[in-house]
Formats: structure tokens, sequence, C-alpha cells
């Protein structure tokens, strides 16, 4: 949400006006979020999560590479200040502390997705051959029913007819 978008709701708030807000997303003007019946189910390929996995792991290894440069410089320039009695020095300590944390933090996100869509991808592939191999099963159970004796809707001759040939009848 833009800041002029948020002074215009403020201001209509004070107006008494009904205002919405929209949260990173647009509304496509319906006024309602998109159904799986309107737009589909959600379908996802191998390929889909090796591109997912591998985007994450670049970016890992890219905040790896390049965000820390600055680490060291910093925590020497603030060490420096400090001892010359600035109080930025403190000040430049905390920012390159709070930047450090976000990236282990950010670092640590792109590794869990990375590694979950390897394990996804691995999952998804057992279930995968674990249903086929059901599937074909049903496939050869079925087909033995197609093996039948006689014309299909009228008895099997094997089994006889009812009642006839016992004794009392």
């Amino acid at each position: 949400m833009a800041w002029d978008e948020w002074e215009q709701l403020k201001a209509k708030a004070a107006e008494g006006q009904p205002t919405h807000t929209r949260l990173n997303q647009v509304d496509g003007g319906g006024g309602h979020s998109a159904t799986p019946s309107r737009t589909g189910d959600l379908k996802v390929g191998h390929g889909d999560l090796a591109r997912i996995g591998s985007a994450a792991h670049h970016l890992y290894n890219q905040l790896w590479d390049k965000a820390r440069v600055a680490s060291s410089s910093s925590e020497s320039a603030a060490g420096d200040l400090s001892k010359q009695g600035f109080a930025l020095g403190a000040g430049l300590k905390h920012v390159s502390n709070r930047w450090e944390e976000q990236l282990k933090s950010l670092m640590d996100a792109c590794a869990q997705i990375s590694n979950h869509m390897q394990v996804s991808k691995t999952i998804h592939g057992s279930d995968e051959a674990y249903i086929r191999r059901e599937m074909s099963s049903i496939a050869a159970l079925d087909a033995g029913f197609d093996e039948r004796v006689g014309e299909p809707g009228r008895k099997n001759s094997i089994y006889g007819e009812k009642n006839k040939g016992k004794k009392g009848d």
C-alpha cells in the first residue's frame, strides 16, 4: 500500500466513509477471490519444484557471497569510531549486528525453501510411482473380470441353474 493511498484512506475514515484495505493483491473488479472452479486446480510438476529450489539455492549463494562483504569493514569502522569517543560507533555497531541477524534469517529461509523443494520433489515422485503401481494393478484386476465364460449379461453356465439336480425338489 502506497503512502498516498494510506493518507486517502485515513481521510475517508475521518469523514465517516466506508474504507477498504487491499494487501498484497489487486481487486480484479469482482470483489471476490479466485476459486479452483473458475481458475483450475493447482498443478505443480517436478520441473517447477526444481526451478523454485534452484532459485532459492542461487539466492542463498548470492547472499553468502555479496551481502556479507561490508560486515567486516562496518565492524572495524564501528570499533574505531567508538575508540575515538564518537557515539556514532555504537550506532554503526547496532546497524551492523541487525544486518547480520536479518541476513542470517533470510539465508535460513532460502535454505529451507531449497531443501523443502528437494524433499517435496522426492516425496511426490515416490507418491506418483506408488499411484502408478496401484492403478496398474487395478487395471490388471479389471482385465481379469473381462475374461468371461459366455456372453455378458447371461448367467455363467459353469455354475448351473439354481435348485436343479438337488434331492427333494
